[in-house]
């Protein structure tokens, strides 16, 4: 595994257990020599996962719209930054270029961007790991809306078997480098 996709908020959330989890993947992907990939800003989880990885040596690669490089204030120290026409591009090519995925505590667009790749692996587009790192038990409910979905016949129960999900970073990285 060389390079993991990283979906996550360009808000820091309301606990500071957040930035922490988010620095200390970044931290954990550069020891592992593993490079990040990701939206591009210097904001929120997004900001502190990146600065973890460059501060500790590691490769970070952006890929932002042209809409957002103001909006989400593009990072000025990556090691690539790709600006990308909008959202579809920006998903395409993190996709491509990722071996794997993992969603850290974010909004609605980290929610997009992670059910997109869960999606594309459930209907053989890929065959690639897609993670949740589970940080003050943020997916919890997510997973509880799962288990829902699977009772009421929507999802497939072998489904939720493709998603990995941790609380600890180092936990996570490992699982994800046995696979």
């Amino acid at each position: 595994m060389k390079k993991i996709a990283v979906f996550c908020g360009a808000s820091e959330g309301s606990d500071p257990c957040y930035m922490e989890g988010a620095r200390a993947l970044g931290k954990k992907l550069a020891e592992e020599k593993i490079d990040l990939i990701y939206g591009g800003s210097r904001m929120g989880l997004m900001g502190a996962v990146a600065d973890a990885v460059i501060e500790a040596g590691g490769n970070a690669i952006g890929v932002i719209p042209k809409k957002l490089l103001t909006i989400e204030i593009a990072h000025d120290k990556l090691t690539e930054l790709h600006v990308v026409e909008g959202m579809h591009e920006r998903k395409a090519m993190m996709a491509e270029l990722a071996d794997s995925f993992i969603a850290l505590p974010g909004g609605a667009g980290t929610l997009e961007e992670w059910f997109e790749v869960l999606t594309w692996s459930q209907i053989g587009y890929h065959q690639k790991p897609c993670s949740l790192l589970n940080i003050n038990n943020y997916y919890t409910p997510l997973i509880g809306l799962f288990d829902h979905m699977i009772e009421q016949g929507f999802v497939k129960k072998e489904y939720k078997q493709l998603i990995i999900m941790e609380e600890e970073p180092d936990k996570l990285i490992e699982k994800l480098k046995a696979l």
